[in-house]
């Protein structure tokens, strides 16, 4: 790995090492986590005056800090084949997937396999400091809920996820999605606070007295049934937990088809056959755009929705449920 030299100036953000560490790496264009940062630091390959040191510690004007970043630490998860999901792009630096509904983004309680991250694993390398013993995320930059399919980015370098990470920061990237709701659902845009239920750990809401901005557009593409359900399409100007799920739950007031958390059971018998027919919410991340972190150049992904979405419209295009073939 590369050795790196830094001498501290009053303009440097110098209240934690390492911060300051973070900071100096990303401009000169080997960006890092704080966490692998830490890493480091507690590792002994980092330096202050001469002298090791820690995370929290304040770097004076005119001090020397000399850092060796260790190399990535593998992860400790078996890559496993045979989880599902497509690639559309791939180059040395990042991976465009398409995660089918049901598939779970990484390891956590009850889901310690067969996740989206298992499948990667399988599929190519991932030079990724995690700074975590478990090392369960490599490479996941952004996720989708294990009910909802399309379209995510994957990093396979430090300087590629660091890249990413700040353009979904910035709000840079540009994200749409597919989604089926009950009810008769308006073109609009929802702006509201969005935090975590006091009442439901599990669950995030907009009715909260402080939280994040959260902003979703919605536009409705497809009126059906008479209103009993509508086909949107939701742009996301922000990127919070659960966003559009809320939003049109609570503030419109027209759940997603088959959301296990923010919906209801329709009342009409012929959408609730179509819901559990499709087993999941209704919700498709048909687009994403970004700028490529290493190369620069414009990138822009479309993916139509998989079977089980197409046959739960079709089926409500027709007014009754029916079997697939």
């Amino acid at each position: 790995m590369v050795a790196y030299r830094f001498v501290a100036s009053a303009a440097d953000p110098r209240e934690r090492l390492d911060k300051f560490i973070v900071e100096l790496l990303a401009r000169s264009g080997t960006p890092s986590s704080r966490a692998a940062v830490q890493r480091w630091i507690r590792a002994g390959r980092v330096t202050l005056g001469g002298r090791p040191a820690l995370p929290s510690e304040t770097v004076p004007v005119g001090a020397i800090v000399a850092l060796t970043p260790a190399p990535p630490e593998p992860s400790n998860l078996e890559p496993d084949p045979s989880v599902p999901f497509d690639v559309l792009y791939e180059d040395e630096h990042l991976m465009i997937v398409d995660k089918p509904g049901g598939v779970v983004m990484h390891p956590a309680r009850g889901h310690e396999s067969k996740t989206l991250v298992h499948g990667l694993l399988a599929r190519g390398s991932f030079t990724i400091d995690e700074g975590s013993e478990q090392r369960v995320r490599p490479g996941i930059v952004h996720r989708l809920d294990k009910g909802t399919s399309g379209i995510l980015v994957v990093a396979k370098d430090e300087r590629t996820r660091e890249g990413l990470k700040a353009q979904f920061m910035r709000h840079d990237i540009e994200r749409a999605y597919l989604a089926i709701v009950v009810g008769n659902a308006e073109t609009r845009l929802y702006e509201t606070l969005h935090g975590r239920s006091s009442a439901d750990r599990v669950k995030f809401t907009s009715r909260v007295a402080r939280g994040k901005r959260a902003v979703t557009r919605v536009r409705v593409l497809e009126r059906l049934a008479g209103g009993k359900a509508t086909v949107v399409a939701c742009r996301l100007e922000t990127g919070r937990t659960h966003q559009i799920r809320v939003h049109l739950s609570e503030c419109g007031h027209t759940p997603i088809l088959g959301d296990p958390i923010y919906g209801r059971t329709p009342g009409d018998p012929w959408l609730r056959a179509v819901a559990e027919r499709l087993g999941r919410q209704a919700l498709h991340a048909f687009v994403l755009g970004f700028v490529h972190p290493v190369t620069g150049k414009s990138l822009h992904f479309e993916r139509e929705p998989p079977s089980d979405f197409k046959f739960a419209l079709q089926a409500l295009r027709e007014g009754a449920p029916r079997h697939p073939a």
